[in-house]
């Protein structure tokens, strides 16, 4: 594990309510996730349509990296103009980001003479981060300002003291704006790392962010942000507040979810990572059930619930509880209380992890912790306005996608096989559909065993001249096919409905099969290996910038990135390649020789595997055709050679 950065605000929709906003963010260097991404995902949660005075944000980072407090530090600073700016041009999306590189020209609406300073000022400050991010340390001149003492020459990122550092004060009159207007307070958070404690990755890091700013905040609503997703509606908090604050049914209401959308989507996603059908209809779908699952981020939370409470009709928020911690004790006495709840040790003989907070021991944190509250009677809700409320960075090389998927698809094999199972944990406590809606995506990593049967099986025999399946005139012939078109063509028609493109489909089925050969099955063998106590829970990262500009370029082509020599790639090019063997030798016997039976037993066959082979055609032009350093390595074009072929050969033999 590198970084991780949870980063929190709250806030307040009328004088009785607070809610802050807790971001997380893992990393494990700046070039996997450059600082002014982390930085314009703050800035834009700083510059909510809310009253800044009841804004607390939170950036938790797990490495400790003095480079990750002088980014927050420079946002700091550039925040006094950013917000003003924002506010009176009604500046969407808010994150500078995101915003200077969509809006090249101002248009009519601004005065060049603001938009232009401010977008330079933007650019200045981007520069400063990159040069120190690039150097590895900050200037000399910075270290004798308040916050860079606590760094010390011996602190690495798996071995570091707690940092507790508030920025901005938000009850502290001298925090204003270029325009005189109240900031939201900003705080700086690094949980104690030692190399002998486990730090649960992300689930630990929201843990102890839970816990300090319940000491300087307190608030009873907190929205948790990854970092790499910053918020593109400023009126997602009052929003969200509307369903929490229903005189009729609020009562009930444990979290409210916002999807995950992602602005970097090509034009025919090339990776199947814009999640449109989940987002669109299986999610809503849920909401009749008891509500959505816990996604991780773009969620806001009742603070009581992740303290474990339970419902009941009886249920009276304390709405008082944050003013008075909050005007309770100055910065510094608060940053010190702190830090004494981010120890290594603190979550000792605790229900931390268990009963309380983010459940650990679980690769899919959020979606048993979202389980969790559920059953313990609260209710959840999807919404999904007009304007996206929040939009995040996809992978961008088919590597990244791939690691993403296994880890997601192995958590919730994980939950499935284990006393969480909705089925076992739910039983009694949330309704059947409820169940159902959480089960189906723990048959993620299973399903890649009949995927990979239906793969490899059919294609050798048909190089043997074994008919697997009925012939085409066959009645019993018809159920296949009613399947199979009946399935495609209802997702095809979905995934337009719901704003994909033929060509997105199709890429789309393409992604399925490589991710059940690769990321879901390397998901169902390291969650066996677990259960067998083999092997111990990892956190992969993905990252997400490209450090090849070229990539970058290839990927807005809608080129497939490969690149490295990844066993996940010589499975691909292995399926794809015996399939193209063995539709190959099928033909030629079926046709030359004469040596097989006839075409009608084999059809279904012959369409499958061809069918595989077509759907892998950019494996095939990334093993033989392509030039770039994006195909794949010679070695991996070797390797795979060698085992389809191999596997060729002791079929005819």
């Amino acid at each position: 594990m590198g970084r991780a950065r949870e980063m929190g605000v709250d806030g307040d929709i009328c004088s009785r309510a607070l809610v802050r906003l807790l971001l997380g963010h893992h990393s494990v260097d700046p070039i996997a996730e450059p600082q002014i991404l982390v930085i314009s995902t703050i800035l834009s949660a700083m510059a909510y349509n809310y009253p800044p005075e009841k804004l607390s944000i939170y950036l938790s980072d797990d490495a400790g990296s003095i480079l990750t407090f002088y980014a927050l530090w420079e946002a700091s600073r550039f925040a006094k103009h950013w917000l003003p700016f924002c506010k009176q041009y009604n500046v969407e999306p808010r994150s500078p980001a995101a915003y200077f590189s969509k809006f090249c020209n101002p248009g009519d609406a601004f005065n060049p003479t603001k938009w232009s300073p401010m977008k330079n000022l933007y650019e200045e400050m981007a520069n400063r981060i990159d040069s120190v991010a690039m150097l590895g340390k900050i200037p000399e001149e910075l270290k004798a300002n308040k916050g860079f003492s606590e760094w010390s020459s011996g602190m690495t990122s798996r071995n570091h003291p707690p940092i507790v550092q508030i920025l901005i004060d938000g009850r502290d009159q001298g925090s204003i704006d270029s325009n005189g207007n109240a900031l939201p307070t900003l705080v700086y958070m690094a949980r104690e790392k030692r190399p002998q404690h486990h730090h649960h990755f992300k689930a630990g890091a929201m843990n102890a962010l839970i816990r300090v700013s319940s000491e300087i905040s307190n608030s009873p609503i907190i929205l948790n942000m990854d970092c790499d997703m910053y918020s593109n509606n400023s009126e997602s908090i009052r929003q969200a507040l509307c369903f929490f604050m229903d005189k009729e049914k609020g009562h009930d209401i444990g979290f409210v979810q916002y999807p995950q959308f992602f602005d970097n989507i090509t034009k025919n996603d090339l990776y199947g990572n814009s999640l449109n059908v989940i987002n669109q209809v299986d999610l809503p779908g849920l909401d009749g059930w008891g509500g959505p699952p816990y996604l991780g981020t773009g969620c806001f939370h009742r603070r009581e619930i992740l303290y474990g409470r339970k419902y009941g009709k009886d249920y009276e928020e304390d709405r008082t509880a944050g003013i008075e911690r909050q005007t309770a004790k100055n910065a510094s006495m608060l940053e010190e209380k702190a830090k004494s709840l981010i120890t290594c040790t603190y979550e000792h003989n605790t229900q931390w992890g268990q009963e309380i907070g983010l459940k650990y021991d679980c690769p899919a944190e959020d979606i048993i912790t979202g389980l969790l509250i559920q059953c313990r009677g609260w209710k959840s809700v999807l919404i999904n306005p007009p304007r996206k409320a929040f939009l995040g960075v996809a992978p961008t090389t088919l590597a990244e996608s791939l690691v993403q998927y296994k880890r997601w698809s192995e958590g919730h094999f994980q939950i499935l096989l284990s006393k969480y199972c909705a089925f076992i944990l739910g039983r009694g406590k949330i309704k059947l559909g409820l169940q159902m809606g959480y089960c189906i995506y723990g048959l993620w990593a299973p399903n890649s065993l009949p995927t990979l049967y239906y793969l490899v099986i059919p294609s050798l025999c048909l190089l043997k001249g074994v008919s697997l399946f009925p012939k085409i005139i066959s009645p019993w012939a018809i159920p296949f096919a009613y399947i199979a078109m009946g399935k495609h063509v209802y997702e095809l028609v979905e995934a337009l409905q719901y704003g994909d493109t033929l060509a997105g489909w199709w890429n789309l089925q393409r992604m399925w099969i490589l991710r059940a050969t690769t990321s879901y099955f390397y998901g169902t063998i390291d969650t066996i290996l677990k259960l067998l106590g083999i092997s111990k829970m990892r956190f992969t990262i993905t990252a997400k910038v490209s450090a090849d500009g070229n990539a970058s370029k290839r990927y807005e082509q809608e080129v497939i990135e490969f690149g490295s020599t990844s066993s996940m790639f010589v499975i691909i090019a292995v399926v794809a390649l015996l399939n193209l063997l063995c539709l190959v030798g099928g033909l030629h016997s079926l046709v030359v020789d004469g040596r097989i039976m006839g075409l009608e037993p084999l059809f279904i066959q012959i369409l499958l595997c061809a069918l595989v082979v077509a759907i892998h055609f950019p494996i095939f032009e990334a093993l033989f055709i392509r030039k770039d350093k994006g195909s794949l390595p010679f070695s991996v074009t070797f390797l795979s050679l060698g085992f389809a072929t191999l596997a060729y050969l002791i079929t005819i033999a």
